[in-house]
């Protein structure tokens, strides 16, 4: 199954900029995964199960090294990224 999620991150501390980036380096150091940033979200695209495995480890990486924070999230089984020609999934 295909997944799409558009996901926001906001660290509840003066120096947002690293726990942001880290966030989206982890992302896309991942193999078989799509990402897209822009200055309000990130939009990731994928198998279900990948996405969601990487999405797990990553926010739990950045709750332990960068404390509070809220991670606002949209989901969608399809794959909605806007690169690829739409298909039905």
């Amino acid at each position: 199954m295909k997944l799409s999620i558009e996901i926001s991150n906001y660290p509840l501390n003066e120096d947002y900029i690293p726990p942001i980036k880290d966030f989206i380096e982890r992302l896309k150091a991942t193999d078989g995964l799509r990402i897209s940033c822009n200055t309000m979200s990130t939009q990731i695209f994928g198998d279900y199960d990948v996405v969601m495995a990487v999405l797990s480890e990553a926010m739990k990486y950045s709750f332990e090294h960068f404390g509070k924070m809220i991670f606002v999230c949209k989901f969608i089984n399809a794959d909605l990224d806007p690169v690829l020609k739409p298909h039905d999934d």
